[in-house]
């Protein structure tokens, strides 16, 4: 009998956890759609074209993001109110450098951009993962999960080795940098993990994952939104022709790639479109443009910097972009 009503009770706190991620999700989208619609002919109206081309860019930046934002904050606060410690300390090893690889291929099951991994990360680190394991899982599943695998394979037909070679370099990026946070990270660059508890309110079962939702998904967004915000400037401030004069120089053309994907801010599942379309580039350069992007660009580090404070997002993503460059172009080497 008292199983019967534990059953009942979950059932509800599943059905009232949808309805609320999906009424949230709804409103938000419906409130971001009006304006990316409404605000460029505003714009348009009151200033230029460069004030109504910025305003285009921002929001596509932040409906891509938007959708994957709230997928991660669900995820993250379920884990915080739900599911208990003991579970991650079963399924990953307890040696950090054996738990690293195992997280990092577990990315390849989560449908999901890199506006979803940092809430998550943040979560399992709060839940008592090792801080290896959730960075190689954060910098890994935007990466390499099946949707993005399909994504890519539909963007270069006829090309198996750019999926594979996307999957390897990006892969050993995000297994290398886990294993270089064994070696070398430090606790204080985290606060959040010294910080502890669950979620936002320490509470635990339906009032736990409400408090986290609201507390993660409006702490986020406000740095997704400084993130879009940088990346349409970028976009507006810098010519095109200042991008043709690197194409002729494979090692140059690698470089600018690499950082057109930090300061782009295309999200992950569309990436691979873009990376096609650069017809003038090299199979390396544009691997590299597609492993960077994931795990480095504007919003991502500015959600880093909001979840994980400052002084971390500055140290990972420098090195990460290094890790994924060197790795991109060894896998290109080699594959394509």
């Amino acid at each position: 009998m008292e199983n019967g009503r534990n059953a009942a009770d979950a059932a509800r706190v599943v059905a009232r956890a949808l309805v609320y991620a999906v009424v949230g999700g709804v409103a938000l989208l419906a409130v971001v759609t009006v304006g990316s619609v409404l605000g460029p002919m505003v714009v348009l109206d009151l200033a230029t074209p460069a004030m109504a081309a910025w305003w285009t860019v921002f929001t596509a930046v932040a409906v891509q993001g938007i959708p994957f934002l709230l997928l991660g904050t669900v995820v993250s606060a379920a884990i915080g109110a739900f599911v208990p410690e003991r579970v991650f300390r079963r399924v990953l090893p307890k040696n950090p450098a054996l738990a690293v690889p195992v997280a990092g291929a577990a990315g390849a099951v989560l449908p999901g951009c890199e506006c979803a991994s940092v809430p998550v990360a943040d979560s399992l680190m709060r839940r008592g993962v090792a801080p290896a394991a959730a960075l190689a899982f954060l910098l890994s599943a935007p990466a390499i999960n099946p949707v993005v695998l399909v994504a890519t394979s539909i963007a270069f037909p006829g090309d198996p080795a750019m999926v594979g070679a996307r999957l390897v370099a990006s892969l050993a990026t995000a297994v290398a940098m886990g294993w270089l946070w064994v070696r070398f990270g430090k606790e204080e660059w985290l606060p959040s993990v010294r910080r502890g508890g669950g979620g936002a309110s320490g509470a635990g079962g339906w009032r736990g994952f409400r408090d986290g939702l609201q507390h993660d998904f409006l702490h986020a967004g406000g740095f997704l939104v400084l993130g879009a915000a940088a990346a349409a400037t970028f976009n507006i401030l810098v010519p095109r022709s200042l991008l043709d004069v690197f194409t002729g120089s494979p090692w140059l053309s690698v470089l600018l790639l690499a950082v057109l994907a930090v300061v782009l801010c295309v999200c992950s599942e569309a990436d691979a479109f873009v990376a096609a379309s650069l017809t003038g580039f090299s199979p390396t350069a544009r691997l590299a443009f597609m492993v960077v992007g994931p795990m480095v660009d504007l919003k991502l580090v500015a959600l880093q910097a909001g979840t994980f404070g400052r002084a971390f997002a500055v140290r990972f993503s420098a090195v990460t972009w290094v890790v994924a460059v060197v790795s991109s172009v060894l896998v290109g080497g080699w594959l394509l």
